[in-house]
């Protein structure tokens, strides 16, 4: 899975970036810093993997990653080519979700002033300003693909018809400065092969989005006002939101353990808050983890929630998904329960399931195939 973190000039991308891969220094202290994006892997922090390893022994543990690219600064107008413009845009419409940062602080450490791109901090103010330029943007993809669509559809393809329809659908809304998203809200969109089309044709705004509140040092878990308005706008418009620090994790990211745990533990934390963002990144995104165990290696593995069990087997190796016979599942919390393999299929436990079988969250599988 890969996010994209987008915001405008100085809100502190890349300082998160780097806080979250342990990549380096700040960021400078002017507008596109980032010109070309930076891209790092970091493993999504999960509690179950020390929990399987603590029942069965293993030789390497591997966690689920996500990808990430630090996307230079959006400015207003650049849906009409200012800043970098559409070489900006084009970094988002590749990414699977989008993290918004958001200055949520008014100066940095210290009381240095940070130059904000408009001259003074109103998130909701900035949040308007990206999201109008990211809706702009896939109205001018709208109507070049509808107008393609249209000639295409008169041979009656229907891969070029669901296009058709699935444009015209979405194109009131973002025609009323609303995102994609809003039109599946709605339900004016429901049919697969509608939200197969639109994604086909890269709108930013069908993305998943999280605002990333980065917060002053003495609030560190967005206890601020201006964090409650990014909340509720948030929440009204079903996306979600997450307070970080970036000064903060940046310092932690530098620790070694238990210097971390101590900082942490000063500051009222129960941990790196970019933990819980990573999680948050993952969940958005529609994300879910299930696991394979061995005396080699545990490793947790991503798939999409309501994924089949052929479909979870395919992301291991394609011939797993074109050869699947069955699946071997229980639970991590089976396995705490009953402590071995063994004694989870004696108490009746370990299911065997098929070809429909529906993917769940934590599960632990062993894959029959046939190549």
């Amino acid at each position: 899975m890969e996010a994209g973190i987008v915001g405008l000039p100085n809100v502190g991308k890349s300082t998160l970036f780097n806080a979250l891969t342990s990549a380096g220094a700040l960021s400078a202290n002017y507008p596109f810093a980032t010109i070309e994006p930076n891209v790092g892997v970091v493993p999504i922090p999960d509690p179950r993997l020390a929990q399987i390893n603590s029942k069965i022994d293993t030789e390497k543990v591997i966690a689920a990653s996500l990808r990430l690219v630090d996307i230079a600064g959006i400015v207003k107008g650049a849906s009409e080519g200012e800043g970098l413009g559409n070489k900006f845009l084009s970094h988002i419409r590749e990414v699977d979700a989008v993290l918004q940062v958001v200055r949520c602080f008014e100066k940095a450490v210290g009381g240095e002033d940070i130059t904000h791109v408009d001259g003074s901090v109103d998130p909701l103010r900035d949040i308007e300003t990206i999201a109008t330029e990211l809706v702009l943007a896939d109205l001018q993809t709208a109507e070049s693909a509808l107008g393609k669509a249209e000639r295409q559809a008169r041979s009656k393809d229907p891969e070029a018809l669901a296009r058709m329809a699935a444009v015209q659908a979405v194109q009131p809304y973002l025609d009323e400065g609303k995102p994609a998203r809003a039109a599946i809200a709605d339900g004016a969109i429901t049919k697969p092969e509608y939200l197969k089309a639109l994604r086909s044709i890269g709108l930013i705004t069908l993305k998943p989005v999280l605002y990333v509140m980065n917060v002053d040092e003495d609030a560190p878990n967005g206890e601020s006002a201006l964090c409650a308005k990014v909340r509720a706008h948030a929440e009204a418009e079903g996306a979600g939101a997450v307070a970080v620090c970036a000064k903060i994790e940046s310092e932690l990211a530098e620790l070694d353990d238990e210097e971390r745990q101590e900082m942490l533990e000063s500051m009222g934390m129960d941990e790196p808050a970019l933990a819980m963002l990573a999680r948050a990144a993952f969940t958005r995104r529609g994300r879910q983890s299930y696991y394979t165990a061995g005396p080699k290696e545990f490793r947790a593995w991503t798939v999409r929630q309501g994924a089949t069990g052929p479909e979870a087997a395919g992301v291991i190796h394609t011939d797993f998904q074109k050869g699947y016979i069955r699946a071997e599942v229980y639970s991590v919390a089976d396995l705490l329960e009953h402590s071995t393999e063994k004694a989870i299929r004696e108490a009746g436990k370990m299911r065997t399931e098929g070809k429909d079988y529906v993917m769940q969250d934590a599960d632990v599988c062993h894959f029959l195939f046939n190549l």
